[in-house]
């Protein structure tokens, strides 16, 4: 029989394991750590049976107590749905948007769903307090593109703009300078001619000389004064608000290239109750009209 090797020192077993003259002691674990490791043991054993736990090929095991999260968020989705039944059907049959935010009950029904919308889908565009990017409105001024009143905002969130939509509008800001309507010379007059629509500074004879190329070329969508067609999404350009930037070289770059933004259509991908929602929290933002 092997005798114990006892360390001198501390009078402690060791292992036999020695280093450089270093033994290793063979110190018991705490029994407390001992109590609590075979708890989780057999917790894990329980949990095992009653709970979902092994993955298999086609499936995995569902455990005794047959527990899913998902069927359980599945029930309180559902749950809150006949919750807000009543609130949806009453938004959906409201004679007119305006009657919405006439209705305190019901605006504040579409403003939380509206926000949670508006969050969820519109936010990464337009910003989180709508305050929009370049190339992406800013919803909370009173210049609006397509219109900014609850009708033209429901319009544009349902059909979109130049979006695959069958009912969408394809108006484009036209390339002047890359499909070679205008030379070089004359967008850049034709630029001073827009800087001067908003009174910033600009060379007062270019502008001058571009004054019937603005008429030839770009009064149609954007009117002889430059306060522009909703209709056509035709921006003012005599106001201080520009969509992709009021700078002489934005806005040479604008005429020479064109602008065709998209606007997604969202008709399909929300419900009706939802696109109503979102449309008054859109108007309410700040810049409905």
């Amino acid at each position: 029989m092997t005798e114990k090797d006892i360390d001198e020192t501390t009078g402690v077993e060791t292992t036999g394991h020695e280093w450089d003259g270093i033994k290793e002691l063979n110190n018991p674990l705490p029994r407390w750590w001992l109590i609590i490791f075979y708890v989780t043991v057999a917790w894990s054993v329980v949990y095992w049976i009653l709970m979902p736990a092994w993955p298999g090929i086609t499936g995995y095991t569902k455990g005794l107590r047959n527990h899913s999260e998902r069927a359980n968020v599945a029930e309180q989705i559902a749950a809150l749905d006949a919750e807000r039944a009543e609130a949806t059907r009453r938004l959906i049959a409201a004679p007119s948007l305006q009657a919405i935010e006439d209705d305190p009950e019901l605006l504040q029904f579409a403003m939380a769903a509206g926000g949670s919308l508006f969050g969820d889908n519109c936010a990464t565009c337009h910003g989180a307090g709508g305050q929009g990017f370049p190339g992406y409105p800013n919803l909370n001024d009173d210049s609006w593109v397509w219109g900014g009143s609850l009708e033209d905002i429901k319009t544009t969130i349902t059909v979109g703009r130049r979006s695959d939509h069958p009912e969408t509008t394809l108006t484009i800001m036209q390339a002047f300078g890359r499909d070679q309507v205008l030379s070089r010379d004359e967008v850049s007059a034709v630029t001073d001619y827009v800087l001067s629509l908003s009174g910033q500074p600009h060379d007062e004879a270019a502008a001058a000389s571009a004054a019937p190329l603005y008429v030839t070329h770009c009064t149609a969508c954007h009117a002889a004064d430059g306060t522009g067609d909703r209709t056509q999404g035709a921006p003012n350009l005599t106001d201080a608000i520009w969509l992709y930037g009021g700078d002489r070289a934005t806005i040479y770059d604008t005429i020479w290239n064109g602008r065709a933004s998209v606007m997604p259509a969202w008709d399909g991908r929300l419900s009706e109750a939802e696109i109503i929602a979102l449309s008054v929290y859109v108007h309410a933002l700040g810049g409905g009209e």
